[in-house]
């Protein structure tokens, strides 16, 4: 995800305790024949609490109001992807936080993804922030910790009658995980600022000093996962599905060589390229890059994908139909792809956001990708 614009957009919206007893009316809760075969069409609408908090409401093409999740619904979406920090600054995003929304998803019958940063805000592959409360952890008290934080949030959406049917075990992890530096171009490990300003150097946790100790922490998400839902499928999440580079690294390198387990391939996607003259091919070309690298990770590593993130701007929505039919007509195609999510199109957009696809608080032309692949 493009996260620099988008911590400056969130941030500057305000911040506030998370209220968990807030829940909009999201509808009957009937979940209109979807099973779980069926290839999912989701969007990651993590902000949605914190929207509402500083009083966004969100309308439909007729201009008629309506809580998110239950949107997303009424677009074609059949799935809900939620990301989870472990001691967020404002609360947002946080176990309780994340509960009010996976129970609305699972009161409108949509499947449920969960995205474990491991980390107190953002983590991508440029920064995997290790959370405040364990900086001081050896590699094996850090496994521990990620084995107790996975079971505690998921035993808190397992009692409160939450169906969670993919867990993500850390985001975007393709230089590792809970290392706390930022990655330069040639994917060495360079000192970081942390939130408190203290400088930390823990690249020993990322995947070019010791992927055994990244390899330990997948493996330790892996085990809580299925301790609390046995059913439930494990993803591991790269960024740049449209190049095989960031699947080796973790794949092959680490995982394939130290016995990591999971269950699917997420991989992230963002074609446009505003440095590119010829824009629309490099869309084009991304995207079929991406469709073949799903059927070569498949055949390479024996697993299934599912693109856990895309986006494009929100002022090409015809551009971004276009992606995304494309993409998902594509990814259908090869037989090896579980579905599609859209990051965080509910965004509002600002100056240092512009990657969402709505405007004015309503859903663009770009999402009846979704409404058309739900009727097929």
């Amino acid at each position: 995800m493009i996260i620099s614009m988008f911590v400056a957009a969130v941030l500057g919206m305000g911040c506030s305790e998370v209220n968990p007893n807030y829940t909009p009316d999201t509808g009957s809760g009937e979940n209109d024949g979807w099973t779980s075969e069926s290839f999912a069409l989701g969007a990651d609408i993590s902000s949605v609490t914190e929207y509402e908090h500083d009083g966004i409401t969100f309308y439909n093409k007729d201009g008629n109001p309506r809580e998110c999740t239950a949107l997303m619904k009424e677009i074609g979406m059949n799935s809900i992807r939620l990301r989870v920090w472990v001691d967020p600054e404002n609360g947002w995003c946080n176990k309780s936080d994340l509960l009010v929304k996976a129970l609305r998803a699972q009161r409108l019958g949509m499947r449920i993804m969960i995205d474990f940063h491991y980390s107190d805000t953002w983590a991508d592959p440029g920064r995997q922030l290790i959370p405040a409360a364990w900086l001081d952890y050896t590699p094996e008290e850090m496994k521990n910790a990620v084995a107790a934080h996975t079971t505690e949030v998921l035993t808190l959406l397992k009692n409160n009658g939450v169906d969670v049917e993919w867990v993500q075990v850390g985001n975007e992890v393709t230089t590792g995980m809970l290392y706390h530096t930022a990655v330069d171009d040639s994917n060495n490990a360079t000192a970081a600022t942390n939130n408190g300003g203290s400088l930390y150097d823990n690249s020993g946790f990322g995947i070019s000093a010791h992927p055994e100790n990244f390899t330990a922490f997948i493996n330790a998400g892996y085990d809580a996962v299925k301790e609390v839902y046995p059913e439930a499928q494990v993803i591991v999440h790269v960024d740049r599905g449209n190049s095989m580079n960031p699947a080796n690294t973790v794949f092959r390198d680490a995982l394939g060589k130290y016995n990591g387990k999971y269950d699917i391939i997420g991989l992230s996607l963002y074609p446009y390229d505003d440095e590119t003259a010829d824009w629309q091919a490099t869309i084009n070309q991304n995207v079929d890059d991406c469709i073949t690298n799903i059927s070569t990770m498949y055949n390479t590593f024996q697993h299934e994908v599912m693109i856990v993130e895309i986006g494009m701007p929100y002022d090409m929505p015809d551009e971004t139909y276009d992606m995304l039919t494309r993409l998902i007509t594509g990814a259908k195609a090869t037989g090896h792809c579980l579905g599609v999510f859209y990051w965080e199109p509910e965004t509002p957009t600002s100056e240092s956001y512009k990657m969402g696809a709505f405007k004015n608080n309503m859903p663009t032309h770009a999402l009846d990708a979704f409404t058309e692949a739900a009727a097929e």
